[in-house]
């Protein structure tokens, strides 16, 4: 089990780049707005740029998993998370800057893709959902680590500490913001060379002594045995078949698992979680308060997204991932609507909107955040999962990058208050579907749940 373990955290330190990198632009759009003189739809475009080529990356990089392994995505993915930072420090202008962010948006739809797809393969089925979930903990491990990174160089550049003025960490503070990335994006890439192959993945390539010896180091002698007959059984059934394709998704077998798979992608962003993430210390200061409090209450919200996704990880095991989606979209709906309720006041509160934001993300955090990409790697069947994966995802990210690049001007023209209530309603009708639609899937293996869910 520690091997599991040890392989599953190395693997999901792709969510730790692909959260920091999501969400330095919310310290630094601040900046760049006056220096690089952006309209309002300009600066959308700077934070949502990165998350229109992770739309292409997540369509393309399971299908290039399926062909390469999953091990070798990742590193390619390891290595346009550092080529993109050291560009986006260095960039002299807002097209120069896109280029970049568009750069390691590649790497971030690969490594949201590929990273719990492999954990899921390699994870034993009593854990799959706690060893998933290390994906989603690394990723808002990721947040918060640049929400601190972004408050720190921002204190440290308003200091007389003479090697932080020799730095440029003052005059050149967002720059700094943006290329601190590549360190952890060298220490990922190196750090998957201890990495095995996915055991699944070797088994649909005929590499069966390979698998075995992966499977035996994380389940044992005798249960490595059993995976590999009910995976040899899988995809036996499915000889003579054709590669997979997109049309398969459509079969009515697969219906169900579909529809499940495209609310749930559209659902987790249409309630607005990216607009908090990417420009945190904005909604901060409509609320009236100053530059360095915006930034510090940026590091709160890290901090509380934390917490709770290691809440969720403890019990959507224990008590599965329907009852967390319930009372998380509750959640969400409740701190929305109080969010517009409190900038509809003529007096806006800054310790309301606190609350309201600091409940919002518990309430994703315990929810949406994690179970999305749990189901997302058992919903599937074995022989389209890469696919189906990363089709879901990219409607996922679609939705993603159509709030991002909406939100500054949706501020700027129909109000945080309206902004604030269109989310809640989305989560009201988000709740109702999960009421009538989301199976519990929790202890069954996926042998078990594609038999279950996706029998002809």
């Amino acid at each position: 089990m520690r091997y599991a373990f040890r392989v599953a955290l190395t693997v999901a330190l792709g969510g730790f780049l692909m959260g920091f990198d999501a969400s330095v632009i919310s310290g630094v759009v601040t900046f760049i707005e006056p220096e690089l003189q952006l309209t309002k739809l300009e600066l959308g475009w700077t934070v949502a740029s990165l998350t229109l080529t992770a739309t292409v990356a997540m369509m393309l990089s399971g299908p290039l998993s399926d062909r390469m392994g999953r091990r070798p995505v990742l590193k390619i993915a390891a290595v346009l998370f550092a080529i993109s930072a050291l560009a986006s420090a260095v960039a002299p202008d807002f097209i120069t800057l896109v280029a970049a962010r568009m750069l390691g948006g590649l790497g971030v739809g690969a490594a949201l893709i590929i990273a719990p797809m492999y954990i899921a393969e390699i994870a034993p089925a009593a854990m799959r959902g706690r060893m998933v979930s290390f994906n989603q903990l690394n990723i808002v491990i990721g947040i918060s680590a640049a929400f601190f990174s972004n408050y720190l160089i921002l204190r440290l550049g308003q200091s007389d500490l003479a090697w932080a003025g020799a730095l440029g960490l003052g005059e050149w503070n967002w720059r700094w913001m943006l290329g601190v990335e590549a360190l952890p994006a060298l220490f990922y890439f190196v750090a998957l060379f201890a990495v095995p192959e996915s055991p699944r993945w070797l088994l649909m390539h005929g590499k069966e002594a390979e698998a075995r010896r992966v499977l035996e180091r994380v389940n044992g002698l005798v249960k490595a045995e059993a995976e590999i007959e009910a995976v040899n059984a899988s995809l036996h059934a499915k000889e003579g078949a054709e590669r997979a394709a997109l049309r398969e998704l459509f079969q009515p077998a697969l219906r169900r698992v579909l529809v499940i798979g495209v609310s749930i992608a559209i659902l987790q962003q249409v309630t607005g979680i990216n607009a908090v993430f990417f420009y945190a210390p904005m909604i901060f200061e409509q609320s009236g308060i100053g530059t360095d409090a915006a930034f510090m209450q940026a590091v709160l919200v890290g901090l509380v997204n934390l917490v709770f996704t290691v809440l969720a990880i403890l019990f959507i095991d224990r008590i599965g991932r329907r009852p967390l989606l319930g009372a998380g979209l509750t959640g969400i709906a409740v701190c929305m609507l109080l969010l517009a309720y409190g900038f509809a006041s003529s007096d806006t509160s800054p310790m309301l909107i606190l609350v309201g934001i600091l409940g919002f993300v518990a309430s994703f955090a315990v929810s949406l955040g994690p179970v999305m990409w749990v189901l997302f790697s058992e919903l599937f069947p074995n022989r389209v999962r890469g696919l189906a994966i990363s089709f879901v995802g990219l409607i996922n990210s679609a939705v993603s990058f159509s709030v991002q690049l909406l939100f500054p001007w949706e501020l700027d023209t129909i109000g945080s208050s309206v902004t604030f209530l269109i989310y809640g309603l989305f989560a009201i009708a988000g709740l109702i579907i999960v009421i009538r639609l989301f199976p519990e899937t929790k202890g069954k293996s996926l042998e078990e749940l594609e038999a279950e869910l996706a029998a002809p």
